[in-house]
């Protein structure tokens, strides 16, 4: 029995997550429809009744302590992508129901102002895109984060941006306007130049040229646009990491940052089916090669080394990068955003007697 690909969506198989009590397995019946071509996928969105939307944080290897995200799952189907196991607990596969059944939150503008009012509450940067992309392909239709930053902007609150969509270009003017005010950091994650490697591995995110396109129009307009290379996949895209950089820096990026490859829970049997349909003759090459970059193990889930590996050929990639910023011109200056404009929104439509 052949094993099929769904057309535009990044997993090879629908794993059961790892809270479930049964397996399901495909199996040939005699009757030949095991064979058969897959039907298309199609997308669902499920509205999610959130009682909050800003999420803490206290991960000492994380640059930021709140984070929004405006929907569970992403139609970009990054077959990589660490947010998958988050599915399992929705009793959903981290495989393709991440990339098919997603759940929106039409009501996040109305709880952050909700709770940018409170009295208890303390400024700091919100991180946009933490777990899942804020301008996956159906955010055109539902325009959630454009509600988030119109509040973010009204109040002059700091907030940051990480995308691998050029969609990011239809927020200009907002972004635009928190940029006077040094209330935005944008970074587009740009893992390959190669659109072939895209197709499979990001089928409906943007390709490497309009998302270069994207850091140069947001750069000319005014607003901060870095490059994530995100994530380093060894053997398969390790090699581009200076060119990734030095074309990203031609459009205007003056940061950038990096992540290895993280495969927690689920995403590993994910990730290694991927490669043995895709990259049969790589797949033993980059999971022995993750595995020395990870003290033997095919994830490391510990503070400090997560994103960026142990031992030599981690070293080595830590110092490719550090010296191609050098050269290529990166200032990767820390330059926090400002806090001290934020203005609460009015509570329940009022205004303060004092």
């Amino acid at each position: 029995m052949k094993q099929l690909i769904n057309k535009g969506r990044g997993a090879t198989q629908q794993i059961e997550g790892r809270f479930e009590s049964v397996a399901r397995e495909r199996i040939d019946d005699g009757w030949g429809t095991a064979d058969e071509e897959l039907p298309p996928l199609k997308t669902s969105v499920t509205v999610e009744q959130a009682k909050s939307v800003i999420q803490r944080n206290d991960s000492p290897d994380i640059p930021f302590t709140l984070s929004l995200n405006a929907y569970r799952g992403c139609e970009h189907g990054c077959i990589y992508c660490y947010a998958r196991p988050s599915h399992a607990y929705l009793n959903l596969s981290p495989g393709m129901d991440f990339e098919t059944k997603l759940f929106a939150k039409p009501d996040a503008a109305r709880l952050l102002r909700s709770e940018l009012a409170k009295p208890s509450y303390r400024c700091s940067p919100i991180a946009l895109g933490s777990n899942t992309d804020p301008y996956q392909p159906i955010e055109r239709e539902w325009k959630i984060t454009r509600q988030v930053l119109e509040v973010l902007a009204e109040c002059k609150h700091p907030v940051s941006i990480v995308t691998k969509s050029a969609l990011v270009e239809r927020d200009l003017d907002l972004l635009r306007l928190l940029a006077q005010d040094n209330l935005i950091q944008v970074f587009i994650s740009v893992t390959t130049l190669d659109s072939g490697l895209v197709r499979l591995m990001e089928p409906r995110a943007s390709s490497p040229r309009r998302r270069l396109r994207a850091i140069k129009t947001l750069n000319e307009a005014g607003v901060p646009c870095g490059v994530m290379v995100a994530p380093v996949v060894p053997f398969l895209t390790d090699a581009e990491l200076e060119h990734i950089l030095q074309a990203a820096h031609e459009h205007g990026a003056r940061r950038a940052g990096y992540t290895l490859l993280r495969l927690p829970y689920e995403l590993k049997d994910l990730f290694k089916d991927w490669l043995a349909m895709h990259y049969p003759l790589k797949a033993e090459h980059v999971m022995n090669r993750l595995r020395e970059m990870r003290d033997g193990r095919e994830n490391d889930p510990n503070f400090g080394g997560r994103f960026c590996g142990n031992g030599l050929f981690s070293d080595l990639l830590s110092q490719r990068f550090s010296l191609a910023c050098v050269r290529i011109g990166y200032s990767n200056k820390d330059d926090p955003l400002d806090t001290g404009r934020f203005k609460p929104p009015e509570r329940n439509g009022q205004q303060d007697l004092f």
